[in-house]
Order: C-alpha cells, then sequence, then structure tokens
C-alpha cells in the first residue's frame, strides 16, 4: 500500500526513475479498486422496470469515472518514470497505441529490470533504498 501511496504523492512527476515494485502495486492496486467499483456498479443496477439505472448503479458508476480521471495523471508519471528507470524515455509509452504487438512490447519494458546505476534520468532508485551495510567500525 506504501508504493500506491508513494505514486499519489508524485501526483503530476514525470522526471526521475521508478522501481518495478512501485510501478506493478499502483497497477494491481488500481486493478483492485476499479474491479470493486465495477462490480458494485453492476451489482447495484439490478432489474429497472423504468429503463433507467438505479440511483446508487449511477453513484458507483460516476465514482469510478471520478476515481479514472484521479489517478490519471498519477498513472502517466509513474508509466514515464519506470521508462526511464529501464533507460527509455517517456514517449515509449506511446508504442502502447499500437495493437497487440505496442502493448506486449510495452509491457516487455515496464517489466524489466532497472539500468545498473545513473543514467541520463536520474539516480538508480534501488541503490537509493538499500540500507547501507555497516563497516566493522559500525558494529
Amino acid at each position: 500500500m506504501n508504493w500506491y501511496i508513494t505514486v499519489l504523492k508524485k501526483y503530476a512527476v514525470f522526471n526521475g526513475r521508478s522501481r518495478r515494485k512501485e510501478y506493478w502495486y499502483f497497477f494491481l492496486f488500481n486493478l483492485i479498486i476499479a474491479l470493486v467499483l465495477a462490480a458494485l456498479t453492476i451489482f447495484t443496477r439490478g432489474n429497472s422496470d423504468s429503463g433507467g439505472m438505479p440511483v446508487v448503479s449511477t453513484a458507483f458508476s460516476c465514482l469510478s469515472s471520478i476515481y479514472s480521471l484521479a489517478v490519471l495523471l498519477p498513472g502517466l508519471g509513474v508509466s514515464i518514470r519506470r521508462l526511464h528507470d529501464v533507460g527509455k524515455s517517456g514517449w515509449w509509452l506511446l508504442i502502447g497505441l499500437i495493437p497487440l504487438i505496442g502493448t506486449i512490447w510495452l509491457l516487455v519494458l515496464v517489466a524489466g529490470d532497472s539500468q545498473p546505476g545513473d543514467n541520463q534520468y536520474g539516480p538508480n532508485p534501488k541503490m537509493e533504498a538499500q540500507p547501507m551495510a555497516p563497516t566493522m567500525t559500525q558494529m
């Protein structure tokens, strides 16, 4: 959950690098929340004889739309930072617009390991997160 909150705190940050863990936890929590909201919308729809959607179902549908808009920029930001981490420009995100092959290639890019060391987008976030091992003088 901390990784999800971290991405939300970096609401519109498109520079720097993001670890795989940050990207995939954000993706996972978004998927779970979207599925729950979709299920609530469907289950509250019920049988409406008047032809319209019940008020509760409409509320969940609106809530789902608001949530999608709220996480749009953080989702773009973490995706671009993830591409930066593998050494690619954020413009590579557009390759996902190519049906099937583009989506598969984008999946391969974001699933890849970080570029070791610093790159043009900043220091490796894995190295920043690892605690320093104590030396003999610190023990």
